[in-house]
């Protein structure tokens, strides 16, 4: 599965079976922790049965978005008896079942459908159950229809199995650890099209006006890639060899297609080269949906893809499907062909898909470019706070836990280390042998690990225990030095991590090259220490050093050399990374612009323009500024909008006049975009007159309209309310679920501070009910974010909802922010205690003064008395003298 880099990735960004009894003397990090249990760890269920054959036979109910059909199931008892299967099924309103052994009974809860044989049926014997059943799914199935506001003509249903959705609309064994062949027949109306694993068998009318389509899967694989995609889709199609290639998308959008399956037949030639394997599976579809919730998902024979991978030439360079295409075409080896056996080892699935997507990234676009994703990929790695985790683990709350960047970067990160030290041909055939043993089956990490010490003759254990039994990666920090009169080079290498139980002190080789007037010295060094100390005998003293000059090893080196090292470094066109590094170095240094400006406009790699745009931006000063102006004429679109967004990144008025300026001039509208949110920062007349001109544009997927609601809510202005109401109101079939959703949001921010918030609350209430749920969710955050108490009522309507609800989850957290805002302030409440605290002084004072009055009262009494002698005997007297 591939998840989009908005980080996805933020990037992406945005944007992851060990065999135990073997591994848990093995590597260190198997043995409990402190404080753990093995009941925190998890582990592959027992299979007991082996599955041989599913078959569905299903009818979607597109209005009431239901699905009613049977499930049967081939399958013979492994090693003993069977008295009782349970399957794996949420929710199903299981109406019957058959076997061909009697059943004592049968029962379906919550979770599972239970059914109990009336005699134990024998080890090894072929048994089948069919069950009838019906269900409305929240997960696995996926309904786009008119009813929740998707187009007619565009009407369609899509499966997700990855981690363990298929349970929620059929009954299933959903682990990853057996593998079977498979059947879907779909009834549905004529005129749509069904989609489902391997050959299409049949297509037959039917006396209900409906038509049956059959697929059949005549290789075993796992449950969770089973697929279903039913609706009215439209395709580009081709043929590699004999595979058929097909690119489906919703019928609307079919003019969009040819642009993402461009790639396809080459990736396929590619990774049957690079594998030594030939593609298995009868075909190759790929289908675009709506509103898919991850990147691509990798079905046997049929990937489901995010429909955001759709794009028009406009956007040149800057989008592209190629990366996702890769992905999940990799993973017809890697995960389809070849699946973990748990998802503690899902690296093997996700780890092997981003390794070989940046292998055809290198072979269509060359090694530099190849080598600008991994700096890329590494970076992010290293910008995890809280990186002490390992690869593989078992210690996880959901198997959604695996997907993060430790399976997919740091997976293939580990898969680009050990290509560095096999070498290219032997790493080729340990993968293809790994791939050949284990075809049509499970792997785990170990797998890997003995097929490459069998053919390799050396031990890997200590690559694999640090890299990915163990967590995070060397920190190191190099100084260098020369001594002329003993031409020997000096290197200090330490490693800096925080070590701990999961992290350890790495041992690796570390190659190094010294490129001096005589000529070019390649050396490696053995990293094991905490700190060492490297002598180098030169003819002569090196122009440039360079630490891991081929970018091999997964580690944070912090290697800062003197002045003319790195000026030399930025000149050497042979050594891209070099010119990067030395780039990101003069980050900020106003003396360095002249030579950042240079490399913006010249460098023949785009990544380098890009860093020295961003390097320009930080130095913040006017000249600054202008030589970004300046170069604003790139010919490649990913660099044009960095500068774009460099530009913006400046509070200027020469600032605010550029993006004014290129604006206009602008024809993509990724890179418009980039300047319409610039124009954020600007509270001038004309900007909001700019904006809300664009709030109302006309754009493919309304990425400008996105743009510009970005703008108005770093704006954050009331007097943009009415026109974003209007503007949601009345052009809402413009805008992708995402973006009206982002919309939603920004309305009820920027009316958070008004003290009059009704129109604004009944706009987002008239929408609570909403048949996206991503609109749905954003209106209930809109809600909480805007301030308004009176809301409270209609968000507690969501309570009864079930608590792992995504619905409830965010009606509670904004029912949470709306009775907070009714509470004091924490400033008004330390006035408060800092008034009772004086109050209380007061009170203290005045009973001293109350006190103090009466004791001068009764001295003056006293006094008195004393003048006026009394009739009887005298006071000295009276006490006895």
């Amino acid at each position: 599965m591939h998840i989009l880099k908005s980080l996805v990735l933020s990037l992406l960004l945005a944007v992851n079976g060990l065999q135990a009894e073997e591994l848990v003397c093995r590597y260190s990090m198997l043995a409990d922790g402190p404080g753990e249990t093995s009941s925190d760890r998890k582990y592959s269920p027992s299979k007991e049965i082996d599955i041989i054959h599913l078959m569905l036979d299903v009818t979607p109910d597109f209005k009431a978005r239901s699905v009613s059909g049977s499930m049967t199931l081939r399958f013979k008892p492994i090693a003993k008896s069977l008295s009782e299967l349970k399957l794996d099924g949420i929710n199903l309103n299981v109406s019957k079942v058959d076997s061909s052994d009697s059943l004592q009974g049968w029962q379906a809860t919550d979770k599972n459908v239970i059914l109990t044989f009336a005699q134990p049926i024998p080890a090894d014997k072929e048994s089948t159950v069919t069950i009838t059943y019906s269900v409305v799914p929240h997960q696995g199935l996926y309904f786009r229809t008119p009813e929740i506001g998707y187009k007619a003509e565009d009407m369609h249903i899509w499966s997700q199995g990855e981690p363990d959705e298929a349970r929620h609309w059929f009954p299933c064994y959903d682990a990853p650890n057996e593998k079977f062949t498979s059947e879907i027949t779909c009834h549905v109306p004529e005129g749509m099209v069904v989609l489902s694993n391997g050959r299409q068998i049949s297509e037959e009318k039917e006396p209900s006006g409906l038509k049956a389509v059959r697929w059949r899967q005549e290789k075993p694989h796992v449950n969770y890639l089973i697929s279903l995609c039913a609706g009215y889709f439209k395709k580009v199609e081709d043929k590699y060899k004999d595979v058929p290639l097909a690119f489906w998308t919703p019928a609307s959008q079919v003019s969009q297609a040819a642009l993402s399956f461009q790639d396809t037949k080459d990736i396929m030639g590619f990774f049957e080269q690079e594998i030594g394997i030939p593609y298995p599976w009868a075909k190759y579809y790929q289908v675009c949906v709506d509103d898919f919730g991850w990147g691509g998902m990798e079905n046997t024979s049929i990937t489901t893809l995010n429909d955001n991978t759709l794009h028009t030439a406009a956007s040149e360079n800057l989008r592209s499907s190629q990366g996702l295409v890769a992905h999940e075409m990799a993973h017809q080896w890697f995960g389809d062909l070849v699946t973990c056996k748990d998802w503690a080892h899902v690296w093997l699935n996700e780890g092997f898909a981003t390794f070989y997507d940046a292998l055809y990234e290198g072979h269509k676009h060359g090694p530099e470019a190849m080598t600008y994703g991994f700096y890329g990929s590494a970076k992010g790695i290293f910008s995890q706070l809280n990186d002490t985790n390992s690869i593989v683990r078992r210690r996880i709350n959901t198997p959604e836990e695996m997907f993060d960047y430790l399976a997919y970067p740091k997976g293939s990160w580990v898969l680009r280390m050990l290509r560095a030290q096999l070498g290219e041909d032997l790493y080729r055939r340990c993968i293809k042998t790994y791939v050949q043993r284990h075809q049509y089956g499970n792997a785990v990490t170990e797998d890997l690990n003995s097929i490459i010490e069998e053919l390799s003759g050396r031990s890997f254990d200590r690559f694999f225990d640090q890299w990915v039994y163990h967590a995070h990666h060397p920190e190191l920090g190099v100084t260098y030095s020369w001594d002329e009169s003993a031409k020997l080079a000096k290197l200090t290498v330490t490693q800096n991590q925080k070590l701990s139980e999961n992290v350890l002190l790495f041992q690796f080789p570390l190659a190094v090259r010294f490129k001096c007037k005589s000529g070019t010295f390649d050396r490696t060094i053995d990293v094991k220490e905490r700190a060492g100390d490297f002598y180098f005998a030169l003819p002569d003293a090196p122009r440039t050093v360079r630490i891991d000059p081929e970018f091999v090893v997964l580690a944070n080196i912090s290697f800062n050399p003197p002045a003319n090292l790195l000026n030399a470094q930025l000149e050497d066109s042979q050594d891209m990374l070099g010119r990067l590094i030395a780039v990101e170095q003069m980050s900020g240094k106003r003396e360095s612009l002249d030579k950042l400006k240079k490399v913006l406009q010249n460098d023949s790699f785009y990544g380098v323009r890009m860093a020295a745009a961003q390097s320009i931006r930080a130095i913040q000063s006017d000249e600054a500024l202008a030589a970004l102006l300046d170069s604003t004429k790139q010919p490649d679109a990913r660099v044009r909008r960095q500068v774009a967004g460099d530009i913006a990144g400046f509070y200027r008025e020469a600032a605010f006049a550029g993006l004014q300026k290129l604006l206009p001039a602008e024809k993509n509208p990724d890179i418009g975009a980039v300047y319409i949110q610039g124009l954020g920062a600007y509270h001038k007349p004309e900007v909001q007159e700019n904006l809300v001109h664009y709030l109302n544009s006309d754009s493919y997927k309304n990425h400008l309209a996105d743009a510009a609601i970005l703008a108005i809510r770093a704006q954050d202005e009331s007097s943009y309310i009415q026109p974003l109401m209007d503007c949601l109101a009345k052009n809402e079939q413009k805008f992708t679920s995402r973006g009206f959703a982002a919309a939603l949001d920004t309305l009820g921010w920027l009316g958070r501070n008004e003290e009059k918030k009704d129109a604004v609350r009944e706009f987002l209430v008239n929408r609570v009910n909403h048949k996206k749920q991503a609109v749905q969710l954003a209106v209930i955050n809109a809600l909480g974010n805007l301030g308004d108490a009176r809301a409270v009522a209609v968000l507690e309507k969501f309570s009864s909802l079930p608590k792992t609800s995504r619905e409830r989850l965010n009606a509670e957290k904004s029912i949470a922010l709306l009775r907070d805002a009714k509470k004091p302030s924490v400033e008004l409440g330390s006035l408060r205690t800092e008034m009772l605290a004086v109050q209380k002084e007061n009170r203290e004072l005045r009973k001293e003064m109350d006190d103090l009055k009466k004791k001068f009262e009764a001295l003056a009494g006293k006094t008195e008395k004393s003048k006026t002698k009394p009739n009887g005997p005298s006071m000295k007297n009276q006490v006895g003298g």
